[in-house]
C-alpha cells in the first residue's frame, strides 16, 4: 500500500515557475514507477510524465517536453514536477501516481496503482 499526497500548487502568471512534490508514505516507495497527470475542467485526465524506479530515465508527454522535469528522491520517498514556462493551458488538478509493474512510460491511466488527492495549479495570462 502506498499513500500519496501532493502539495506546491498555486496561482501563478504565465511564464513563471511551480514545483509540485508528492510525499510517499510506505517502504516500498522505490520499487514503483511515478508518475504525474493532470485533469483541466471538463476534461478528461492525462499524462504529464514519468520517471523510472531509479530516477534514471524520465518520460513525457509532447505539450510539457522543454518545460516541466519529473525526478525523485528514493531516500525522502518525495517525487517532484517542476514547472517552467507555465502557460495559461497548464491549469489544472495535477496527481501523483504510483506504478507497480514498469508501465509508467506508456502514461496509461489504468496501469497506475495508487493515486494521491491532487493539488491545483492556475497559470494566469
Amino acid at each position: 500500500q502506498v499513500q500519496l499526497v501532493e502539495s506546491g500548487g498555486g496561482l501563478v502568471q504565465a511564464g513563471g515557475s511551480l514545483r509540485l512534490t508528492c510525499a510517499a508514505s510506505g517502504r516500498t516507495f522505490s520499487s514503483y514507477e511515478m508518475g504525474w497527470f493532470r485533469q483541466a475542467p471538463g476534461k478528461q485526465r492525462e499524462f504529464v510524465a514519468a520517471v523510472s524506479r531509479s530516477g534514471g530515465s524520465t518520460y513525457y508527454a509532447d505539450s510539457v517536453k522543454g518545460r516541466f522535469t519529473i525526478s525523485r528522491v528514493n531516500t525522502e520517498n518525495t517525487v517532484y514536477l517542476q514547472m517552467n514556462s507555465l502557460k495559461p493551458d497548464d491549469t489544472a488538478v495535477y496527481y501523483c501516481a504510483a506504478e507497480r509493474d514498469g508501465r509508467a512510460r506508456y502514461g496509461m491511466i489504468y496501469d497506475y496503482d495508487y493515486w494521491g488527492q491532487g493539488t491545483q495549479v492556475t497559470v494566469s495570462s
